[in-house]
């Protein structure tokens, strides 16, 4: 493990948590200690409500670390596989502050909003896939089910057969005899990619031509903003400095051009310059709303109200570009479909017809 707290991807993938895990297990042990009750017997009371696996071994470490005199953020930090440096932090200021029930609760009500956004992309992006995925069905249903049964007859009449089935003919003739040259192909491009992307400038400049890509660029920024405004809020409303707060959520954006910005940002404010004075020379990458927004909170003392504010405006507008993008991509979609399959079912039925036209 190095210090970003990186694990072999064979750990990664063995111990993985899924977000509502630790939900519950941060709002779980929020309530137990509110209630009263130590710390030690909180962790014991949750780890036998956890059904989670890897997150139940996890706490029982934790359980050992604490018994053994470490306070809980140092237990968790043995296990930055399962909890990031953004839970971590949280816990270890709680635990500072005498605040540890507040931030658990602020951790998993956040952490809570940001789940429900990925869900309700996704389930956005549910009907184009199913229509994408019908259009390639029924397509290799023509194919490969009734064009087989067709093709012999063709083959056998002596008439100029049309472009469309010609063409027809020649894609159905190369996937037949070459489709496992498709399948190694495509896994080739797919490692390949990843090997790549494993490569920080490589990564880099791909995550960079994002915003050169037309809708692609504001989805990006919206989706980029709500996570960091949300991250930074919670961190400094848990009492988290401002220039730990900038570092560590520069550790939780995927995208490495934001990541670079955000650590440079955090070196600029302990040199003693202003938040959003560092912010202002990155504005192709900061809209104008936010930045004045925490301008006018770090004048007035209310940074992390505003960006409370900021984390929920963006949120919304990442859910209503979605919106729009899925409303533009489903008759993009239908129009795809009727062409394919239509391109298919007249390449069967012109010579056919031709056929018939004949024999009258």
């Amino acid at each position: 493990m190095n210090k970003k707290g990186k694990f072999p991807w064979w750990k990664r993938v063995f111990s993985h948590v899924s977000e509502q895990e630790k939900i519950n297990f941060a709002r779980h042990l929020s309530l137990t200690i509110k209630s009263g009750m130590p710390l030690l017997e909180s962790l014991k009371i949750v780890e036998k409500q956890t059904q989670s696996g890897a997150l139940k071994r996890a706490i029982g470490d934790i359980i050992s670390s604490v018994e053994g005199g470490q306070f809980l953020a140092q237990g968790m930090e043995k296990h930055r596989n399962v909890f990031s440096d953004f839970f971590i932090s949280i816990v270890h200021v709680g635990e500072q502050s005498g605040t540890l029930f507040q931030n658990l609760l602020y951790l998993a009500d956040e952490m809570k909003k940001a789940k429900e956004l990925k869900n309700k992309i996704r389930s956005a992006m549910i009907y184009p896939i199913v229509i994408f995925t019908a259009t390639i069905g029924i397509t290799a249903l023509l194919t490969f089910s009734v064009f087989p049964k067709v093709l012999p007859i063709f083959s056998s009449l002596r008439i100029e057969l049309p472009i469309t089935t010609k063409i027809l003919i020649v894609v159905f003739n190369f996937l037949l005899n070459y489709w496992w040259t498709l399948i190694v192909a495509l896994v080739l491009v797919i490692v390949v990619l990843r090997i790549a992307l494993r490569f920080q400038p490589v990564k880099y400049v791909s995550n960079m031509l994002l915003f050169y890509t037309p809708i692609v660029s504001s989805l990006t920024v919206g989706m980029a903003m709500s996570n960091f405004t949300r991250t930074m809020a919670v961190l400094l409303k848990s009492g988290v400095k401002i220039v730990e707060a900038v570092s560590i959520t520069a550790y939780t954006l995927n995208n490495l051009v934001y990541r670079r910005i955000l650590l440079q940002t955090a070196d600029d404010i302990r040199k003693g310059e202003q938040f959003v004075n560092i912010l202002n020379k990155n504005k192709k990458f900061f809209p104008y709303i936010l930045l004045s927004l925490i301008e006018i909170g770090e004048n007035t003392g209310n940074l992390e109200e505003n960006l409370f504010y900021l984390s929920d405006y963006y949120a919304e507008e990442v859910q209503l570009m979605v919106s729009r993008l899925t409303e533009l991509l489903e008759p993009a979609l239908l129009v795809f479909m009727g062409l394919i399959v239509g391109f298919v079912a007249l390449s069967i039925i012109t010579p056919i017809y031709e056929v018939t036209s004949s024999i009258r």
